[in-house]
């Protein structure tokens, strides 16, 4: 696209393209486009002048230009519907909003005479008897009824300034509800926003690594195992099992080969594509789930649910006690206080905008949460499951000594393990290749094509002979290779606590490996703090031989552990803590800890896990401090109890209102401002930070000071 640059500052450029480069129906889709990009914060589109506003993150200037540059309209599809995606400006837009009303209110009050405020407010509550109309049509007995119901019965008394309050609150509540439902979808959908910077471009030479922005549909690109699909396309060579979690909700891998179709957003677990793109980032799959993301149920906690149902069932109670009054009291002012309160409004409005601002609380801390429901979950959870190297350890384990059998030294152990183990970067894999490294060692490749077995090890073919290095399962009971009596007791004596990784050639066992992978500093005080929280049950599941893993359990006082547990078991193993009635928060960061992170009530993922560990995970921690853990349970805890001191409130506050009514202590109007009123003082505050900054909890403390020290 042909622009010029007229603003240049760090951080915020503005491109002018024409007057007419940009038609309306592309803001958006060129908005979208842009915003995709990692270091792009925010974008703005104006169509009239062609302009294109970008607010960057430090040191992507040549980027942004060359995105704007290689921007070509006729690859977008056109978008009706703005996408809320920006959060500062679904707040400024709401802030805006809000006070246009209040001056508004004021201007109305202070300069319109009489007759023509009458009028105005009869004019304004039209579109509120339509909806109430509309409703029982439907035969509905909703808040709409209520609200028309209560100004029609203000007009009838003649009481037309507080049919005007009653609208000027109502039209408040409105704009909270859309504020809350536009900033849901904005905090969910950053989560889920492809954000891929560069694919490998097939070519008829080398594959070439470009940005994203250079792909054109019909472009063929390689993606590899555990990378992110960025696009939607067809397979055209090679074989990969997909998870598509992320779309399908289905945690078990599919198969993908020749012409089979992949969706932006599933990530590959084993094995290598090409794909040949289907359709660019800005009309995919996943784009279009994240259009529906607002009016989706599938993230919305049961007490959220449960606040919206109860709501809608209370407003015939309303009505109930409008008519018992105005029978058993023959005066229409007191059962005209009684329709101007109503439970509903602060029932539904309160809950989501809380949720709104754990989740927004959360992420300040760089705690990304899918949705409500997993906030309630983790809150519940009696349970904590965690995966030992790389989630409890730093995954970056070292080698420990090397135990040599037969005619093989252990320099020449170390050299054909390395040159096996470099082609998969596992942890435990980097341990052996900078050991060999280290000691100067090349190994350069002198076998044939190796085959990776997920979690169990790896296998190929040496000098004619069977190689074969991997876990003791793998070798001993899987590749059925002889280890001795007297084998065993000397890896036993000399392995420690190691892991150990045993190397066969030619159906022989002719050493081992014993790699060490401490805890991580922080993962005792982590466990501490989650037991303390009521977390009672912490259970550590590991690949690992028994004397490594009740090394670490002690070391960090898990008293439940499993050891040489497979993928399938860590999955079973949830599903089983489940069928006993325990909701489970399951902790992960590698491929093979998909299936049980699926499997949880709640998984977790660290900001060092794999990308299909995080794209799995319902709560991912951009940190790698386990103390954050700590921290969403705290705010979960808090959530859970400001919703229900809400609806104490709210059911107090009402009932007192309605008491008041009937006995004529108060006027309608006077019941009117105090019931609306109390909703927005109940709105505001469940939009406050949950934790209390002058009287945080001890937890809150330590978790920042851990955190503090570690920097």
């Amino acid at each position: 696209m042909k622009f010029k640059i007229v603003y240049d500052k760090p951080c915020r450029i503005r491109f002018r393209c024409g007057n007419y480069a940009i038609p309306k129906e592309y803001e958006e889709s060129i908005r979208f486009y842009i915003s995709t990009n990692s270091f792009v914060k925010e974008v703005y589109v104006t169509s009239i002048n062609g302009g294109i506003l970008v607010m960057y993150k430090t040191g992507f200037r040549d980027k942004v230009v060359e995105l704007v540059k290689n921007l070509n309209i006729n690859t977008l599809a056109p978008m009706t519907e703005k996408r809320e995606y920006g959060i500062k400006e679904i707040d400024k837009e709401f802030k805006d909003s809000l006070l246009k009303i209040a001056l508004k209110r004021v201007f109305f009050k202070a300069f319109i005479p009489n007759p023509i405020a009458t009028a105005l407010t009869i004019y304004n509550s039209v579109k509120y008897i339509k909806n109430g109309l509309k409703a029982l049509s439907e035969c509905k007995l909703n808040v709409d009824v209520l609200d028309s119901a209560s100004i029609v019965a203000c007009f009838v008394r003649k009481n037309f300034k507080t049919a005007s309050t009653v609208m000027f609150l109502l039209s408040i509540s409105s704009l909270l509800e859309k504020y809350t439902r536009e900033r849901t979808k904005a905090v969910l959908t950053d989560s889920l926003v492809i954000k891929t910077d560069k694919v490998w471009l097939v070519t008829s030479g080398e594959d070439v690594e470009i940005p994203i922005t250079e792909l054109q549909v019909g472009d063929k690109i390689r993606i590899h195992t555990g990378n992110v699909i960025p696009i939607d396309g067809i397979v055209t060579d090679g074989e990969a099992t997909v998870n598509e979690a992320s779309i399908t909700g289905e945690s078990l891998p599919v198969m993908k080969v020749a012409d089979t179709s992949v969706y932006a957003g599933t990530v590959i677990e084993e094995g290598s594509v090409v794909v040949k793109v289907r359709e660019l980032s800005s009309n995919t799959k996943i784009s279009k789930i994240i259009e529906l993301i607002d009016n989706s149920e599938n993230l919305k906690a049961s007490v959220q649910s449960n606040a919206e149902n109860l709501a809608d069932r209370i407003v015939p109670f309303s009505f109930l006690g409008f008519f018992l009054t105005l029978i058993f009291t023959r005066n229409v002012n007191k059962a005209l206080s009684l329709l101007m309160v109503d439970y509903s409004c602060a029932i539904k409005l309160s809950t989501p905008i809380a949720v709104i601002s754990a989740i927004r609380e959360a992420a300040v801390h760089d705690i990304t949460i899918k949705g409500c429901k997993y906030l309630e979950a983790f809150s519940n959870a009696d349970t904590i499951v965690f995966d030992k190297t790389g989630t409890l350890t730093n995954a970056e384990p070292t080698l420990e000594k090397i135990v040599s059998f037969g005619k093989y030294s252990e320099e020449e152990i170390l050299k054909i393990a390395a040159c096996l183990e470099e082609h998969f970067p596992h942890s435990v894999a980097n341990a052996v290749v900078n050991a060999a490294n280290e000691r100067g060692i090349a190994h350069l490749e002198e076998h044939t094509e190796v085959n990776y077995v997920v979690a169990h090890g790896i296998s190929t073919t040496l000098h004619g002979k069977k190689a074969i290095i991997g876990s003791k399962h793998f070798v001993v009971e899987d590749e059925h290779i002889t280890v001795t009596d007297e084998q065993d007791e000397l890896i036993n004596e000399k392995s420690g606590a190691c892991s150990v990784l045993y190397l066969a050639i030619g159906d022989e066992l002719v050493g081992v490996l014993c790699i060490s992978d401490p805890p991580r500093a922080d993962a005792k005080d982590a466990i501490t703090e989650l037991k303390s929280l009521g977390i009672d049950n912490i259970v550590m599941l590991t690949g690992d031989s028994y004397k490594a893993a009740k090394m670490t359990a002690e070391q960090l006082g898990i008293t439940e552990y499993k050891y040489q547990v497979l993928p399938e078991d860590k999955h079973k193993y949830i599903e089983d803590l489940k069928d006993k009635g325990h909701c489970v928060i399951m902790v992960g960061d590698g491929i093979n800890d998909t299936p049980a992170l699926a499997a949880a009530n709640v998984s977790v993922a660290m900001n060092d896990a794999s990308d299909i560990a995080r794209e799995t995970a319902d709560i991912t921690i951009k940190d790698s401090s386990l103390n954050q853990l700590a921290r969403v349970r705290i705010l979960s805890k808090e959530l859970m109890e400001r919703i229900h001191k809400n609806y104490r409130f709210i059911l107090g506050f009402n009932s007192s209102l309605l008491l008041l009514g009937f006995m004529g202590v108060i006027t309608p109007s006077i019941s009117a401002l105090l019931h609306n009123a109390s909703t927005m003082m109940i709105c505001a505050k469940s939009m406050t930070p949950l934790s209390d900054k002058k009287n945080k909890d001890k937890e809150v403390k330590k978790i920042e000071e851990t955190s503090s020290t570690e920097e």
